[in-house]
């Protein structure tokens, strides 16, 4: 019966599995046209039906392959960080203090076998970690396990489990040095900070913080080494060793550990006097404690005031923009009145987090991830604007690449009627008012996800005002405004033609209902094609085919690299085997 349950439960975990792989992904499914899933589909059933069972083996292998960006690789190293850290901590206070060893040794015990098991583990986590190869997460297991075996780090990691600890049969348990072997797996520590580092929303937090443990452990260790020199010596032989233990005031545990850490933060700190040294073994320990306290307190300095400068960093970049700005003005005598609307401006950006430019961060990151992080920054207020409503995901993306965000103050003219109109505008945040010549009566109020501009740079045929300002905007308090050209609106509408239509035939309604389009000059400019439009198609298409040319070039010109190289190897290959049968030959004459 136990057979059988084992049976059922190992066919019920590969038709599952089965079941996982074949089940199509949304993302292929929403981007692949429906020839490509067919064939898609098709080849994987015709796999499955040439599938051995080494190769199920294999994939079940696959599936404890561990991505090294993944969140279970970081929180692993979250768990092997604690027994390195255990051991570099307790290991030699434990050799140095014998009261804290001889009280604890069970307690000890337990704790050490635990890390050693976390140890063993952690190798065996190493064989099914993936790299990159060629930018694909390698899950052969085989060339996971000959990667990790040819590095540094398995030579370290097999010395790390070393059973060293079985001298404690020959000596006793009171030599927990015989472990300190296990210190040589500290990369995995440093390995955990460091992605820590990477991953958390507060970095300079983080690295003080990392600072100051490195510190205490410095001198954690060094407080130890005090202790066993005082010990070599003989405790009360001279001033600088630790006192006597036979006074009751210096003979327990607690006040040991604490008169050694206070004697090793005053020495590597160097901001108290301790007693001085008297044998030549103690000078050299003290020179030596110096020197490694002159490193700390230079660590400190450097690292404490690069942090410091990272956290200011911004805010010194926007306070030296405003400084250009106020000695600008006071050269040039600008006005007082103009001079406190622009630092009111500048305190609106600061206050309200506006004060970094977008582009200029992201300008280092690819076009694809820029295009995410917009997507998710501008894309629900793109979706609010009337005109984008149902248009195609591939043009709001086009067009959220091209947002430059605007900021205006309290009373400021967005646009007059009668300009010409050059870009248009997407409300972000704020309140804008469509306001009479005089610019105190209100027609319209206008507040998030409204836009305006749009009809005088879409040149819709038969429009009374051409590419002019149809109305008055003013802005009643701080605006945040999304501004998008005539030129970048073009550009990204010109290989979405449906979508261009459809933004003509919502600006031609808003026309009808304002009584700005002569009907009759609309239908003849939707007749007869200007000559002007033609060319502007013609230039465009011929752009269109120079790109794609290009493209075909280098993909030609890749494909000759590659077939020459292939070429070369068949010769080098070809070349071999003439000359290892030219020696066959010449052996089997030689043996006739």
């Amino acid at each position: 019966r136990v057979v059988q349950l084992v049976l059922m439960l190992r066919d019920w975990a590969s038709k599952s599995l089965q079941e996982e792989q074949q089940r199509p992904d949304p993302f292929l499914e929403r981007f692949q046209g429906p020839e490509l899933q067919t064939v898609a589909a098709g080849a994987g059933s015709g796999l499955e039906d040439e599938d051995t069972e080494q190769e199920s083996k294999k994939r079940k292998w696959q599936i404890f392959v561990v991505d090294p960006a993944g969140d279970w690789y970081y929180r692993w190293l979250a768990v092997i960080a604690v027994p390195v850290l255990y051991n570099w901590c307790l290991l030699i206070a434990r050799a140095c203090f014998s009261d804290l060893q001889e009280t604890y040794v069970i307690l000890w015990l337990v704790l050490d076998y635990i890390s050693d098991s976390i140890y063993v583990v952690d190798m065996v986590m190493h064989t099914h970690t993936g790299f990159l190869e060629q930018g694909l997460l390698v899950k052969d297991l085989k060339k996971l396990r000959d990667n990790y075996t040819h590095t540094l780090q398995f030579k370290l990691d097999v010395l790390s489990i070393l059973p060293t600890d079985l001298a404690y049969l020959a000596v006793g348990w009171q030599h927990p040095e015989l472990r300190f072997n296990r210190l040589l797996r500290f990369s995995r520590m440093f390995e955990f900070f460091d992605r820590t580092e990477t991953r958390t929303s507060h970095p300079n937090a983080f690295r003080i913080s990392n600072l100051l443990l490195y510190i205490l452990l410095i001198i954690h260790w060094n407080a130890c080494i005090y202790y066993a020199i005082s010990k070599a010596i003989g405790f009360g032989e001279d001033t600088w060793v630790y006192p006597n233990i036979t006074a009751p005031e210096y003979g327990y545990l607690s006040r040991e550990y604490i008169y050694c850490l206070y004697w090793s933060t005053l020495t590597l700190t160097t901001i108290g006097e301790t007693p001085p040294p008297v044998s030549d073994e103690e000078y050299l320990f003290v020179i030596f404690d110096f020197l490694i306290g002159v490193l700390i307190f230079a660590t400190i300095v450097g690292n404490v005031g690069s942090m410091i400068s990272n956290m200011n960093a911004t805010r010194a970049e926007f306070q030296a923009k405003v400084d250009a700005i106020k000695h600008y003005m006071q050269f040039r005598g600008v006005s007082r009145g103009v001079e406190t609307k622009v630092i009111k401006w500048f305190d609106y950006l600061w206050s309200n987090k506006k004060a970094v430019d977008e582009r200029e961060v992201l300008k280092n990151l690819p076009e694809k991830l820029r295009a995410e992080i917009a997507i998710n920054v501008h894309l629900e207020t793109l979706k609010k604007v009337r005109i984008f409503q149902n248009c195609e995901a591939g043009l709001l993306v086009e067009l959220v690449l091209k947002l430059r965000p605007q900021v205006f103050s309290p009373g400021d003219y967005i646009c007059r009627k009668g300009d010409i109109g050059k870009e248009m505008y997407i409300i972000k945040e704020g309140k804008l008012a469509v306001v009479a010549d005089d610019g105190v009566t209100q027609y319209a109020l206008l507040t998030s996800g409204g836009c305006f501009g749009e009809i005088s740079i879409l040149n819709i045929k038969g429009s009374k005002m051409g590419n002019r300002r149809t109305a008055n905007i003013r802005s009643l308090g701080y605006s945040d405004l999304f501004c998008l050209s005539k030129e970048d609106l073009m550009e990204a509408v010109t290989e979405y033609p449906d979508a261009k239509k459809l933004l003509e035939e919502r600006g031609r309604e808003i026309l009808i209902k304002e009584g700005l389009l002569d009907e009759s000059a609309a239908e003849a400019g939707t007749e007869e094609e200007s000559m002007e439009e033609k060319l502007d198609r013609l230039t465009l298409s011929l752009d269109t085919l120079h790109s794609h040319f290009g493209r075909l070039l280098t993909e030609y010109s890749d494909g000759q690299v590659k077939l020459k190289q292939r070429l070369t190897a068949l010769e080098c290959k070809v070349r071999q085997q003439d000359v290892e049968d030219f020696f066959s030959d010449s052996s089997d004459s030689l043996l006739e």
